[in-house]
């Protein structure tokens, strides 16, 4: 299956409930993506709203006593660890780049905590770069509908880069994560009112709907 037809398809079928769209400041971009890790994003959307009102900069997540910030980001799981990856980001943004979140992958993943998936979306996000961030939804709709053949996310990635245009980039996380919720489900997926289902060669697929 071709990209384009994915992504014109998942975006069909569903409503897009993008959480990063909260996120369009470098700073709320880089803590939220770090907190929903493992997260369902309505979980993850709670807690950054209160998380914000509470705290407005680096500065101020360094200068919140540690139990205070462990008891605002409980709610998201491995929180202790979370609370630490936030310190230890934040420390560095200051000390090392004067505060201001960088623009690209190479420097976010230095960051503590910071991974590929969060470095991506928030250049996309937060910085409006062409990016392609792959999550579990991303990495599993691309090789069940056979646009890659890859055994981890960090392969999805390199291979969407060199076979999809950079103006499609942004889309696939965008459209294909609401579709991975919604229709194209890690179990039982709803084929039959999928508007893929004629064309997708569902590989991997065992039981669905």
């Amino acid at each position: 299956m071709e990209i384009k037809q994915l992504l014109n398809g998942a975006r069909q079928a569903t409503t897009d409930v993008s959480f990063g769209d909260t996120l369009k400041s470098p700073f709320k971009s880089l803590i939220g993506t770090m907190l929903s890790a493992r997260t369902r994003d309505e979980v993850t959307e709670v807690v950054c709203e209160q998380l914000f009102k509470k705290v407005k900069s680096f500065q101020d997540i360094l200068d919140m006593p540690t139990g205070e910030l462990e008891k605002l980001v409980k709610r998201t799981g491995f929180y202790k660890t979370k609370t630490r990856y936030m310190k230890n980001i934040s420390k560095t943004v200051i000390t090392e780049y004067g505060g201001e979140v960088p623009d690209s992958i190479e420097e976010l993943i230095k960051l503590s905590g910071v991974g590929r998936k969060t470095a991506n979306l928030v250049v996309s996000v937060a910085f409006g770069k062409p990016s392609v961030c792959v999550d579990t939804h991303v990495h599993r709709i691309c090789n069940r509908t056979a646009v890659v053949n890859t055994e981890t996310p960090d392969q999805t990635e390199s291979s969407l880069r060199k076979t999809v245009s950079k103006s499609q980039w942004s889309k696939i996380n965008r459209y294909l994560v609401p579709f991975g919720k919604q229709v194209c489900t890690p179990l039982s997926p709803k084929c039959s009112g999928c508007p893929l289902n004629e064309d997708c060669p569902k590989i991997g697929v065992g039981k669905r709907r």
